[in-house]
């Protein structure tokens, strides 16, 4: 099998039911933790993780 690696919640640090392989690209992927419940907009590429910060509703101006 590939080189391949469970992703991590980048909020709690536990594994997640999604793997990944070297070669694989995610763009605004929305990971779900089973564990802590809560969801995360990432990227990856060639295992570099990268979590996206989306503003608050409220924060946002018209």
């Amino acid at each position: 099998m590939d080189n391949a690696r469970w992703l991590l919640c980048p909020i709690c640090k536990n594994k997640t039911r999604v793997k990944i392989r070297e070669d694989t690209e995610l763009k605004n992927f929305p990971l779900l933790c089973p564990k802590c419940k809560q969801e995360s907009l990432i990227n990856a590429k060639q295992f570099n993780i990268s979590v996206i910060k989306e503003p608050d509703a409220k924060t946002q101006s018209r």
